[in-house]
């Protein structure tokens, strides 16, 4: 028995990166406030892990990680947003920097798979779904708290933090006065709250569900609902409502759906009459019915000429575009209206706004078969998973299906922030549907007490 035991501690511990993975991803997710902070433990945590993750994954043990299909298929989805940026460096104007961004990129696939280790085994999932669901939940009570009294608790905190270190606030004063919408934790001049939020509901919504049945679902979904509608992102309105039809339907049947989009309505006349910004908004979306360009065009703030500019890109760089995050440098030569004054202010638009246009303008159609290659084997894996896997994988699946949904307008998908949390919600697709059935199988096996 003592041989045992001295053999036993001297295998090496496969798991030991799956111990601290769950923290590691609620801790990012938790800081993506502060940007900075977040790509910095981003950074670190792959960094050290990717030589321990390496090392377990080409022996015999390596499979207690993740399962063979999962090591697959994140490593795919890698690959489907990762190379369409390697081919679009090829002609960069500017080489240093692209191949900078490529060199970069490739941070990303530790990332991604300690990401799915978090997931891959019903202990550390539920970890991290939870995690995740309570930082939601944080988010929301902040954002109602700023609704009531005018100030985000959690951004205020984090911007007196920063005045102590070195004497400056998180924004300038003018970034504040020019908010006009509900920002949350991110603060007035990071105004992503409503589309992270929306696009993380799926973890509060279920947890809720699974915890309260359908009464625990209406308490999280309503007052998530509210802060996003105040938080003023359309974009994100659609993302919510996407959340809330599949999340919801099960539980409430087509009677129960149908009352509660109704409700949701009335709910968000209601918001208009109490905000000026959700109602400037409304009335903004009605321009769309005049039918025109100009009505169209003024209707999504000024994204049709920016469309426009994408379009033109396409053609000019059919192949492999204008290169990842060349869109601003790009949009001076297709502005279709050059001299006036733009929806969005001075300067050039940033990037497209719109995932297909971005994917198309910065990488051309060769990135653009490369992302549906992506998403082509994500559908076949959920498609041939069984129902039990696709019950744990199911928040995850639809947090990545409403982020990337096409009929939408986005943030920048090549960004550093927003390319982290789409790889993020496809790592924790993968890990949770394709778990380690080893690891499942030996814990099922275990006797209860």
């Amino acid at each position: 028995m003592a041989n045992l035991s001295i053999d036993s501690r001297m295998q090496p511990a496969p798991s030991a990166p799956g111990k601290w993975a769950p923290a590691w991803v609620i801790a990012f997710v938790a800081l993506w406030p502060a940007p900075g902070i977040a790509e910095a433990v981003l950074g670190l945590g792959a960094v050290a892990a990717v030589v321990r993750l390496l090392q377990l994954r080409f022996r015999a043990g390596g499979t207690s990680l993740l399962s063979v299909p999962a090591w697959a298929l994140t490593s795919t989805l890698f690959l489907a947003y990762w190379l369409p940026q390697l081919v679009s460096a090829l002609d960069a104007d500017d080489p240093a920097k692209a191949w900078g961004r490529v060199a970069a990129g490739l941070r990303h696939l530790p990332f991604m798979w300690l990401v799915a280790v978090a997931v891959a085994t019903d202990a550390r999932r539920r970890i991290t779904f939870a995690g995740l669901g309570v930082v939601v939940a944080l988010w929301v009570l902040d954002a109602l708290a700023q609704a009531a009294a005018g100030t985000s608790p959690l951004f205020w905190s984090m911007d007196q933090l920063k005045w102590l270190i070195n004497g400056h606030g998180l924004c300038s004063a003018g970034e504040t006065a020019l908010v006009d919408r509900l920002s949350g934790v991110f603060g007035p001049c990071n105004l992503k709250f409503g589309q992270v939020l929306a696009s993380l509901a799926p973890f509060l919504l279920f947890a809720a569900a699974a915890r309260w049945g359908r009464w625990g679902w209406l308490l999280a979904a309503v007052p998530t609902g509210a802060v996003i509608v105040l938080a003023g992102s359309r974009a994100s309105w659609l993302t919510y409502a996407l959340v809330v039809l599949f999340s919801g339907w099960r539980l409430l049947g087509r009677k129960g759906m149908a009352l509660l989009l109704l409700s949701a309505v009335l709910g968000a006349v209601a918001l208009a009459g109490f905000s000026t910004q959700v109602r400037e908004r409304v009335a903004r979306t009605t321009l769309a019915l005049a039918g025109d360009a100009e009505g169209v065009d003024a209707a999504l703030s000024g994204r049709g000429q920016i469309w426009t500019a994408a379009a033109c890109m396409v053609r000019a760089h059919p192949f492999n575009g204008v290169g990842v995050r060349e869109f601003r440098n790009a949009y001076p030569q297709c502005d279709p209206a050059p001299g006036q004054y733009a929806a969005w202010g001075a300067g050039p638009a940033l990037h497209a706004h719109q995932l297909v246009l971005e994917i198309l303008a910065e990488t051309g159609v060769l990135g653009l078969l490369l992302w549906l290659a992506g998403a082509a084997m994500a559908w076949r894996a959920w498609r041939y998973a069984d129902e039990e896997a696709r019950t744990r994988a199911r928040p995850a699946t639809l947090a990545l299906a409403v982020t990337v949904f096409p009929f939408n307008t986005h943030l920048a998908f090549y960004s550093a922030f927003w390319g982290g949390a789409t790889l993020l919600l496809a790592a924790l697709f993968a890990g949770a549907l394709l778990a380690n059935p080893a690891e499942r199988s030996a814990q099922s096996a275990q006797p209860r007490s």
